[in-house]
This record gives structure tokens, sequence and C-alpha cells, in this order.
């Protein structure tokens, strides 16, 4: 049983057009109230890791906006890979600004010596699927604009290498992850290569269970669902390809060379992970995939964890993915 769904109620009223215990409640006049990653921590330096952050417009017409992280060992003279990392969350909850993702950013960035940029996409429902992935689409692109040394951000016009860059993300956030990246594959981003993708605890799903799904977490399967269905109701169900690789016939397209799949023993959304690297595997696609299973831990436990023997080990899995020269 995940510690972060936790097991609330599926819960349907008169009151309320949708509500997901825990998470959100959405009212009948479409005002949404959130339950979690409200709390907004600042950009600047983290005192536990040198690390410094700070907030950047992406675009001024829709707000949409990214926090940068610098590790302190950046120098202009050796570029640094960049890692595009999208928050999870259900695509309803959560920004990069929070307690659950600041902390864990500047950690990644200390860990894996890189720059990153952590995308602060529009949530649903109130900006339904696509508008999360296509902000995130816009945010690769703005990244890219940088490949000539003259974009908006200085930091990434100093120290950025456009030739090794990765999309990452944890649940929610590494489905756009890998939708982006098959997106990627057909219509490449001009002055950027994207070496690979870091899916961790990947939200995916179907209409047929799976594993586990049949058994102990068929009733979080139906709670887990519920986000899809909320953030995107104009979809094709939980059988549309973006939800379910399974469905999409592009998979062999996929535009990197590798793919980092982080899985937790004991999250309800593990096997859907391995049954990711399996359609992977026989899809076709000429790269090589990457797995890390986390013992006796659960969903996103790295939020909460980032100095056990667990949490070193995922840390530096990451670390070595991003910088070992495949």
């Amino acid at each position: 049983m995940s510690s972060v769904f936790g097991l609330g109620e599926i819960t349907t009223s008169d009151e309320y057009l949708h509500e997901i215990a825990g998470f959100i409640r959405v009212h009948k006049d479409g005002r949404c109230e959130r339950f979690l990653g409200n709390e907004k921590l600042p950009a600047g330096i983290d005192s536990s890791t040198g690390v410094l952050s700070n907030d950047v417009i992406i675009s001024s017409e829709t707000n949409l906006s990214a926090r940068i992280y610098i590790p302190k060992t950046a120098t202009s003279d050796r570029k640094l890979p960049v890692l595009i990392y999208f928050h999870g969350g259900g695509f309803v909850v959560e920004s990069p600004t929070s307690p659950n993702y600041h902390p864990t950013l500047n950690h990644l960035t200390a860990e894996s010596n890189v720059i990153a940029v952590s995308v602060d996409y529009r949530l649903a429902p109130e900006y339904p699927l696509p508008v999360g992935y296509n902000d995130c689409w816009e945010a690769a692109q703005w990244v890219a604009s940088h490949g000539s040394g003259h974009g908006p951000d200085p930091w990434l016009n100093k120290f950025a290498d456009f030739s090794k860059v990765f999309f990452a993300g944890d649940s929610a956030g590494a489905n756009i992850a890998h939708n982006l990246a098959i997106r990627f594959g057909s219509d490449r981003i001009a002055g950027i290569n994207l070496e690979g993708i870091i899916l961790i605890h990947p939200y995916f799903g179907g209409s047929d269970p799976i594993g586990s799904e049949l058994g102990k977490n068929k009733q979080l399967k139906a709670f887990t669902d519920q986000f899809w269905k909320v953030a995107n109701p104009s979809g094709s169900g939980l059988d549309d390809p973006m939800f379910n690789p399974e469905k999409d016939p592009n998979l062999s397209g996929l535009g990197c060379s590798k793919i980092l799949v982080a899985v937790a023993e004991k999250d309800c959304l593990r096997d859907r992970g391995l049954h990711y690297i399996e359609l992977m595997e026989k899809s076709g696609w000429a790269g090589k995939v990457e797995m890390l299973e986390s013992k006796d831990k659960d969903h996103v436990f790295f939020w909460f964890d980032h100095v056990s023997e667990n949490a070193c080990t995922f840390f530096d899995t990451i670390s070595t993915f991003i910088n070992h020269n495949s």
C-alpha cells in the first residue's frame, strides 16, 4: 500500500464535480482545492549542498516558469549536462517550489553535477492535458534557445552542455518525460541532443490490470486511475497511448539512446514500470534500458529520504547514468 497515495476512498458527491481524497476537490463552480504541494520554498543558496537556484519566466503569456539549479562546482571552463525535470503529482498537484521537490532537486543537482531545469507546468483540471505536455515541450524549446550562448538565461548560456540533455521526472513527471521523448523522436528540437530519459516510479496505466493490480493493489489502481481521468477527460480513457505505452504505435521511435527506469518494491506502480521496460525492449527501439529497484521502499520515497543506503544508491545510479559516456 502506498504511503503517498494512502488509500483514500474514491468519492463522488452531489456537492463536488470531482474529489480525489487527500489531493484535490473540484467544486461545481470550477474552483479547485489542492491539499498537497501548496507551500512554496524560495530559490537561493542551499546550505546543505551549496546548490544555487533561481526562478525564470519562460512565457509571460501563459505564466510558464521554471526553477534552475547549478551546483557549487560549476565553472565556465567545463560545461555540464542539462537535466530538464518534470515534477509528479498526478498532473493535478505539486510544483518545483514545494517542500517535496525543491530539496530533492538541490540534492539531485549536487549529486549528479548537472544544471537542472525544474518546469512549473500548468496543472489539471483547470488546464487539462495536453496543456501540461505542451508546457513542458515549450520549456525544452526554451532551454534549446540557449544553444548559441545568447539565450535569455545567463546560467544556461555559461554552463550548459547541450549535447548532453536528459528529460527526467517522477510519477506523472516520468510519464511526461517519456511522452516528450516520443515526440522528440519525430519532431526534434534543434540545438539539443536528447541523450537519455530518467523515469522515476513512472505513472502509466491501462484498462486491463496487470501483476499486483489483479490482487493486492486492485483498489489502489482504481484510486490512481482517477488522476488520469480528471487530468485528461477528453482523451481516449485508460488506454490512451499517452497513459498506456502498450497502445502507442510509435514506441520504437523514442528519441534518445538510453533510458533509466527506477521502481520501488512496495510501490503500487512498480509493475507498470517493469511492464514499460518489457515494452521498450520488444518495441524495436535501438537504445538501451537500465533498471533500478529500491528494496522495501514505496512511491517517491526520495522526497523524504536523501541519505539512507537506498537513497544513496538511487542518487548514485542517476548520476552514473547521466555522466557515464555510453
